[in-house]
């Protein structure tokens, strides 16, 4: 099946997987996709991912992390920046997510950062996505 927006589609299946308390969810793997892995986990939103090499195509299954009580640590996804609708921020544009208890994720011209990463790098670029 064809999907028009694979980062949608990543947030989406990882805000089900969490609203029905999974504890890992696997989705196909491309470039973009590992990055964005690679900074939740970072940044503490994820326990870990891992690539599985499959025969039809690669995948990647993420490991969710639960805090006390089973309470998700990704509290919320926001995709930002669409296939209709662009959108560009410099570095003096790149938003604080939360009052910075969030973070923003930036495609720029250096791989995909976090918003704070760019900022310091005095860099700009498409703001994919909002995670708290």
């Amino acid at each position: 099946m064809t999907v028009t927006d694979p980062i949608a589609d990543m947030l989406t299946r990882i805000r089900n997987a969490i609203m029905a308390r999974h504890h890992q969810v696997l989705l196909p793997a491309s470039k973009m996709k590992l990055a964005l892995a690679r900074i939740l986990k970072e940044e503490g939103f994820i326990a870990d991912y891992e690539v599985l090499r499959g025969k039809p195509e690669r995948a990647i299954k993420i490991h969710l992390k639960y805090v006390e009580d089973s309470k998700p640590a990704i509290t919320g996804l926001q995709r930002v920046s669409k296939p209709g609708l662009r959108v560009y921020v410099q570095r003096s544009e790149i938003p604080r997510v939360y009052g910075g208890l969030g973070v923003a994720i930036v495609s720029t011209s250096k791989g995909v950062k976090t918003g704070h990463q760019a900022w310091r790098m005095g860099l700009g670029g498409e703001l994919l996505c909002y995670v708290w």
